[in-house]
């Protein structure tokens, strides 16, 4: 049993805390936004994310997870204090990292022994050697300390299981014995540890994460030429994911990635690679292509519709994936507001995020049901692929509807059987009718 502290309880920081005291640990996290600690400490959590809830209320009551804003009490016993807070986007697209500095300060502050301090939170590169130092300008000149980088891989929706089946654990540090004893508390997950230097460690989750939001707008790309071409860009992904070279995740096309990692890391990326002399046209690429496949969608409802201005538009889904109420750069927000702007009325339903949407979308009516939705509607726009919407009576939605149109941007369903009940049905990258294939000159 190890005495950790988790600095900030957003999704990384609570999954993070809320799991290693599941492990056995003794865990003391730290929340300075007073709203959120009384939520927390009355057993409840402030996000959305399945299996947590079960988790947080199991360990608070075995005594194993506390909560407070007190940085000496939560660092009082800690061998290892985990930086889990917020890196924004700032205005210029690089990293905020005014969180990271402050919880730095106040661990140099407050730290009364030797102790690993963890950087977990998505950083730049050169971000553990200025938390070094800041702790280092803090800190009682008799206490020691490491810092380690360990960049998070958690998936908002299936976090919890990814904390505790991790593809692998990446550590970076100038302290080797330091990065072992990490590697140590990480051992009874069964997973490859990486060990490496710090700078290389903060590189590797940008690199992921941007190669993975490549691989998004790329097949977001091919679904435009499939369109044009009279392909189906499902049957390619399919093709194509069952060559090993290449795998077939992150190969769905459909309106674009959002949340809070893949939209602020290409861009810091970008906005690194940049300021060091480099031209990183690709990940440019990437970022436009993505912007362009929301208004590409919204193109989509005009052609059909027509003037925009009085239609009622159904929207199923707000959050950016399933199994969360995660509204962070969603691409229903861009869709939504496009079609407002246009002078549409919109309503809509997800299972979890209408809360958090109504705070982003106020002008949205919500709705209690799919099927609500749909009444009246001159369209319907699937945006989120949760389950509830891949086996709707469709019967009843095309009877509710005004106009029996579907647009459907994460492709859930199949447009021959949708036009076979009657639907005006456009995918993404699924192919036109033959007479409005625009003929290819040899």
């Amino acid at each position: 049993m190890r005495n950790i502290c988790v600095i900030g309880t957003g999704y990384v920081g609570l999954v993070t805390g809320v799991c290693f005291a599941d492990l056995g640990n003794t865990v003391t996290c730290v929340e300075i936004d007073l709203h959120k600690l009384d939520i927390l400490r009355s057993g409840r959590t402030p996000i959305y994310e399945p299996g947590l809830l079960d988790l947080l209320d199991r360990n608070m009551r075995l005594g194993r997870l506390n909560f407070t804003d007190d940085y000496a009490k939560a660092l009082a016993e800690a061998t290892f204090v985990f930086i889990t807070v917020g890196t924004p986007m700032g205005s210029d697209g690089a990293a905020d990292l005014s969180q990271v500095e402050s919880a730095a300060h106040q661990i140099g502050l407050h730290l009364r022994h030797d102790a690993v301090i963890i950087d977990k939170s998505t950083v730049p590169v050169g971000t553990g050697d200025m938390v070094s130092q800041i702790i280092a300008e803090n800190v009682q000149p008799d206490i020691s300390f490491s810092i380690v980088s360990n960049p998070e891989f958690l998936r908002e929706g299936s976090a919890v299981s990814d904390f505790f089946n991790p593809d692998r654990i990446v550590l970076g540090s100038t302290d080797r014995a330091a990065a072992q004893q990490v590697a140590d508390l990480h051992t009874a997950l069964g997973s490859e540890i990486i060990i490496t230097d710090l700078r290389t460690a903060e590189m590797i989750k940008y690199a992921s994460n941007a190669f993975l939001a490549t691989r998004i707008s790329f097949i977001n790309e091919i679904a435009q030429i499939c369109e044009r071409l009279g392909a189906d860009v499902k049957e390619v992904s399919r093709g194509m994911g069952v060559d090993k070279r290449i795998g077939p995740y992150f190969l769905d096309a459909g309106i674009g990635y959002g949340g809070s990692c893949f939209p602020k890391d290409v861009l810091a990326l970008h906005h690194m690679a940049a300021t060091a002399g480099c031209h990183p046209q690709l990940l440019q690429a990437v970022m436009d292509i993505n912007h362009d496949a929301r208004q590409t969608f919204v193109q989509k409802v005009r052609d059909i519709l027509g003037n925009l201005d009085g239609a009622l538009i159904g929207v199923l889904g707000l959050s950016f994936k399933p199994n969360t109420d995660d509204m962070r750069e969603a691409p229903s927000v861009d869709i939504i507001r496009s079609l407002q702007a246009e002078g549409a009325r919109v309503k809509a339903y997800d299972p979890v995020a209408m809360e958090v949407a109504g705070e982003v979308l106020p002008t949205v009516t919500y709705c209690a049901t799919a099927y609500d939705v749909a009444k009246e509607a001159d369209a319907l726009l699937i945006i989120t692929e949760w389950n509830e919407f891949k086996q709707l009576a469709f019967d009843k939605i095309k009877q509710y509807m005004r106009r029996p149109v579907i647009l459907d941007g994460r492709n859930i369903y199949d447009p021959a059987e949708m036009s076979g009940k009657g639907f005006i049905y456009r995918g993404v990258g699924r192919g036109m009718p033959m007479e409005e294939v625009a003929p290819v000159s040899s």
